[in-house]
């Protein structure tokens, strides 16, 4: 008799599961590794009863999962990319979410020399001028993408780069991180993922603040026309509430340890 009861109940919660609304959200690992996914997702799930399963990968690689048909929703950080997307007949439109900024972060003792530099141009000639180690991320996320656009501001191309001291990794934020700090290098990362970063050592962010570290995310639902299958009213659903008060008064709350990590800006 209990076998029956707990087989039944088994089949009623896989029933209830398998049917539940549900989206896909592909989007950038800054959202997810900064917690902030975490923190207002549920609030949304709570409100409409739309469960959302995130995958959480460089913009790069969520644009060719989304193209793919892999997922309902994107959450990304380059928009060169995002509004080629929706050129492209893969996604219906683009809208700005939220904003943070970059950052560089480097060893405390700070070798190339950046703390006080007053912009972008010549933090980066400095690294080149000592040819001080640089990790990049090397995997056409956003923040990879954001890093050339700035590396080309003083003319470089970054394939032309040496490998002695440039070195492309093909790694997530975190791992980037990770190897950056174990080595001792420099690197560019959002402010986002860093603050959430637990394995800091002794580097600390050694330049900000210039106009062109801004960091915008946008979202973009993606087209039925291009994937018959997309669960196109959640993804509405879901963009209406992010971009609505309510959504963008959860982005501006996350604040942990009192810091606030996104700055909401829907249009």
């Amino acid at each position: 008799m209990i076998k029956k009861i707990s087989v039944l109940i088994l089949s009623l919660l896989w029933f209830s599961d398998a049917f539940a609304e549900s989206l896909i959200l592909q989007s950038t690992t800054s959202t997810h590794n900064s917690g902030l996914t975490r923190a207002i997702l549920p609030q949304f799930t709570v409100e409409t009863g739309i469960s959302v399963r995130v995958v959480a990968v460089g913009t790069g690689q969520a644009l060719r999962n989304a193209q793919n048909c892999d997922g309902d929703v994107l959450l990304v950080h380059s928009k060169a990319a995002e509004e080629a997307f929706v050129a492209n007949g893969y996604g219906d439109y683009r809208r700005d979410v939220m904003y943070n900024d970059f950052i560089i972060i480097g060893p405390k003792n700070d070798p190339a020399g950046l703390i006080g530099l007053q912009n972008i141009e010549d933090a980066l000639r400095a690294i080149k001028a000592s040819e001080y180690l640089f990790i990049s991320r090397g995997d056409d996320s956003g923040t990879h993408e954001a890093e050339k656009r700035l590396w080309k501001l003083i003319d470089i191309d970054t394939e032309s780069l040496p490998f002695s001291w440039y070195k492309e990794v093909g790694n997530g934020m975190g791992a980037t991180l990770n190897i950056t700090v174990e080595k001792r290098g420099y690197t560019l990362t959002d402010r986002a993922t860093w603050l959430a970063f637990n394995n800091k050592f002794d580097s600390v962010i050694v330049f900000e603040g210039d106009k062109h570290l801004h960091n915008q995310y946008g979202i973009i639902p993606v087209s039925k026309s291009h994937c018959p299958r997309v669960n196109s009213e959640a993804a509405s659903r879901f963009i209406d509430w992010i971009l609505s008060p309510v959504g963008q008064a959860a982005i501006g709350a996350y604040r942990p340890d009192g810091e606030q990590l996104f700055f909401p800006n829907a249009q």
